[in-house]
């Protein structure tokens, strides 16, 4: 046995005996007095029992010493052999001052040769052993000298008995030194797999977050937890091929199976709901659960691959109150999911939930990004459509008048004629004009900047009848657009815009009524009501990804993005009304 663990060991021994000394010392004084009650009611003499009762304190005192040196872990070498001396001169001097030969305490004299054992070596103890006999068998001799044969043989006896019990006493050490040594050597090599235990962990939780940190895909994710899970099974020993993996995510009707190992194709379209047995108990306690017999389980049941499995454990995935699924593990074996593959099956998953929720963010900034491209490129495709159907065609009729012109002074025609034409040329050029204004406008419209929500949209609509558009109410509380913000009252605005738009273009309406209100006192309602032809919203939505415009969308996109929400009414020959509600309270 290493140093170490030699110290340890003797550590121990001499603790074991320190704490029988106490014992030893209560037996010492009931036997002393019970001795003085029953020998025919004579009290020991008063030199005696001063004696008896200083060797029990100076006994007391001396194992109190020594748990001291023992609790602080620094006895010295020679400490076994003076707690050896000491014991055997306490007991000689407790037996002396009892009657010798005929003391009540004469047996005790077995303890330090019990002790001699368990401290010393079986050779070293054979040869101490006749010494510490002649330490008590001379004393007694000369202080209770045998008066007759009989109290020689029993001397004789006692010796002897001595002088077996330190073999047996050997043999008995040796046992407890090796049940000891057994004992010592368990510990360490359960703390030795502790500390592989946690090193392994270390290791395949490092593993995974470098797997993680090259992906912000969630398959990949997935398919890493359930890999290292199987890592963690083969570095404790146990066989991939008896494992089964699946990954629950939820879902909108409940829990589907993103990803598996080992499991039957019929398994992978399966819906659950988390409500019953091991899976809702996850669920619910955030906290692992092992399940013998998962089969039967209400809802790991419903599983066909989890059928041939003898035991599982369910791992959440969980942060904070959010919720994203779990993760099965089963295996084909009995008593598998130790506690240490538990909770390293724990730690994977808690690593995997960092690279979902960074996955999700992902996903949701892409989506946002191409959201935002598709509106874009809808505003581009809106404004090289408008460019084209008014401002480019003038310039062409302009260029074509010009040349008219210019061929009818060449011609000789009349001043008059020539002067009416060239007053068409100018009525062209300033409808142009405003309608090149009127778009710059609607791209960034400054009065909205300076003066707010409701004088942006009274311009605009000078504007749009400006340039032969229909005739447009806009009516508007006072006050009321102080309820958003800037940035939300540039979305309302755009909102608006494009719904008048849509009334002139598409309906072809004579009239369009802008209201701006408050329901309530909590929530901003802008509607855009026009008198044009109205349309069948469900045949236009169903058609959607056929047209090349995506204007209504686009409004529905805006109103979520300040929490709003946009209702559109209207029926083929009935006008269109348009109802956008912001709640207040997002624009303070």
């Amino acid at each position: 046995m290493p140093a170490h663990g030699k110290t340890v060991s003797s550590l121990r021994v001499d603790w074991l005996i320190s704490n029988l000394r106490w014992p030893l010392l209560i037996g010492v004084a009931s036997l002393i007095f019970l001795d003085a009650i029953i020998s025919d009611g004579c009290i020991p003499s008063v030199d005696a029992l001063f004696l008896q009762v200083g060797l029990l304190v100076i006994a007391s005192l001396y194992n109190l010493v020594v748990i001291l040196l023992l609790s602080n872990h620094s006895p010295s070498r020679g400490l076994p052999a003076l707690m050896l001396v000491l014991d055997s001169l306490l007991i000689m001097g407790f037996i002396i001052t009892t009657g010798g030969m005929n003391s009540p305490l004469l047996f005790f004299a077995l303890f330090p040769i019990l002790t001699a054992a368990l401290r010393f070596s079986k050779p070293t103890n054979l040869i101490i052993a006749p010494f510490v006999i002649a330490s008590f068998a001379i004393p007694v001799y000369v202080v209770s000298p045998p008066g007759s044969w009989s109290d020689a043989l029993s001397l004789i006896a006692f010796s002897l008995i001595l002088m077996l019990a330190s073999p047996v006493a050997s043999l008995m050490s040796a046992e407890v030194k090796r049940a000891a040594s057994c004992s010592h050597q368990a510990e360490i090599d359960d703390g030795q797999r502790k500390l592989r235990t946690a090193r392994e962990h270390s290791r395949l939780t490092f593993e995974l977050a470098s797997t993680l940190s090259a992906t912000l895909d969630y398959s990949t994710i997935l398919q890493a937890v359930l890999e290292v899970g199987e890592k963690g099974m083969q570095e404790l020993g146990r066989e991939r091929a008896n494992q089964v993996g699946i990954v629950l995510l939820f879902a909108q009707n409940g829990l589907h199976v993103a990803v598996s190992r080992d499991l039957p194709a019929r398994d992978s379209n399966l819906v659950l709901q988390g409500r019953e047995g091991a899976l809702a108990k996850a669920l619910a306690t955030g906290e692992p659960v092992v399940v013998e017999d998962p089969g039967s389980d209400s809802e790991l049941g419903r599983i066909a691959g989890i059928h041939s499995c003898q035991q599982a454990v369910v791992v959440p995935l969980r942060a904070g109150v959010e919720s994203f699924g779990a993760v099965i593990f089963g295996n084909r074996e009995a008593d598998i999911y130790s506690e240490d593959l538990v909770n390293l099956l724990t730690a994977v998953c808690n690593q995997a939930i960092v690279a979902l929720r960074n996955a999700q963010l992902y996903e949701d900034l892409r989506e946002e990004k191409e959201r935002i491209v598709t509106v874009e490129e809808d505003a581009r495709k809106k404004l090289a459509r408008n460019l084209h159907d008014g401002p480019t065609q003038n310039m062409a009729s302009l260029a074509l008048q010009v040349s008219f012109v210019r061929k009818l002074m060449v011609d000789g025609t009349s001043r008059v004629q020539i002067s009416r034409q060239l007053r068409a040329i100018e009525d062209l050029a300033r409808r142009t004009t405003k309608q090149i204004r009127h778009m710059l406008f609607t791209l960034r419209p400054l009065v909205l900047e300076t003066r707010g929500l409701t004088a942006a949209l009274r311009q605009y609509a000078k504007k749009l009848e400006a340039t032969e558009g229909p005739a447009i109410l806009v009516e508007a509380k006072p006050g009321t657009e102080e309820l958003l913000e800037r940035e939300a009252q540039g979305v309302v605005f755009y909102i608006i815009e494009e719904a008048m738009s849509n009334a002139r273009k598409h309906a072809r309406a004579d009239y369009i009524h802008v209201r701006i209100g408050l329901q309530g006192n909590e929530t901003f309602v802008a509607e855009v009501e026009d008198d044009g032809k109205g349309f069948d919203l469900d045949a236009v939505q169903m058609t959607y990804d056929r047209q090349g415009s995506l204007g209504l969308i686009n409004m529905q996109e805006r109103a979520e993005m300040i929490q709003g929400e946009l209702t559109i009414t209207t029926e083929p020959g009935q006008g269109t009304r348009v109802t956008l509600t912001v709640p207040a309270a997002e624009g303070e």
